[in-house]
């Protein structure tokens, strides 16, 4: 079978025949029967900190990860630029079904009190962070691939994305890119990381994946779960897998 195949085979699973494991909610999730699941958000009163390459930054005092590992990215010096295939495509969907199922490039984390005044993609990233700035306090995570401030803030500036510039979802997609090439996306593309491997490093960035233990890399923080199994995320994979 060629690769165009198998990774189109792999997007109609995941877009059509996804099964709901019971029980199994992501932290933070919004409801039942697939809504929105909220990436783990930076905590109220945090700086952002442009340098750090964490979705999971912060240990306040009483906050909700105090004393948990932050997230180092794998490959650190990985761009993303000018990602394209179909295995692209196909961990985009996997990722946008693990966190944000219900309202994709529009999903705002529910536990914002304040939500911004229009949907996500119809905002410039200056508009966003403005949103941020003023509404201390309250989780942020936003968009698709539910990106926290400080994590916004880094790969707007890896990618030099301009304040000016709509929240699209082109964009959301090309800062997500930074995410996944940090991962070794392309190390993995090479045959020089396995595929467990490139799967453990997404896992470490999107709790919403399980790595090879079946359980998300966060497993234990305040009730934290993959919302989908490692035998799905491991079929899905196989199917785009180099060779």
């Amino acid at each position: 079978m060629g690769f165009h195949c198998r990774w189109s085979s792999a997007l109609l699973t995941l877009m059509v025949a996804w099964p709901v494991q019971a029980g199994v909610v992501s932290l933070l999730e919004q409801g039942q029967m697939g809504q929105d699941r909220g990436a783990l958000f930076a905590l109220p009163g945090r700086a952002v900190d442009t340098a750090s390459g964490s979705l999971f930054i912060g240990k306040a005092k009483g906050g909700l990860f105090e004393g948990r590992p932050a997230h180092v990215p794998a490959f650190p010096g990985a761009s993303g630029a000018g990602l394209r295939g179909g295995d692209v495509a196909v961990i985009r969907q996997l990722i946008g079904h693990a966190e944000s199922r219900r309202d994709g490039y529009d999903a705002v984390q529910h536990g914002a009190r304040v939500r911004p005044p229009r949907p996500p993609t119809q905002m410039s990233v200056a508009q966003i962070f403005e949103w941020i700035k003023a509404t201390p306090g309250q989780p942020h995570a936003i968009g698709k691939y539910q990106f926290v401030p400080q994590t916004l803030a880094r790969v707007v500036k890896k990618t030099g994305t301009r304040p000016s510039e709509r929240f699209s979802p082109t964009v959301q997609d090309r800062l997500a890119d930074v995410l996944l090439a940090e991962a070794g996306l392309q190390q993995f593309r090479a045959g020089k990381l396995s595929r467990t491997g490139f799967m453990n490093n997404l896992a470490k960035i999107w709790a919403g994946l399980p790595n090879s233990s079946g359980k998300s890399h966060y497993d234990g923080y305040a009730g934290n779960k993959a919302s989908i199994t490692w035998a799905r995320f491991d079929a899905v994979m196989a199917q785009i897998a180099p060779g």
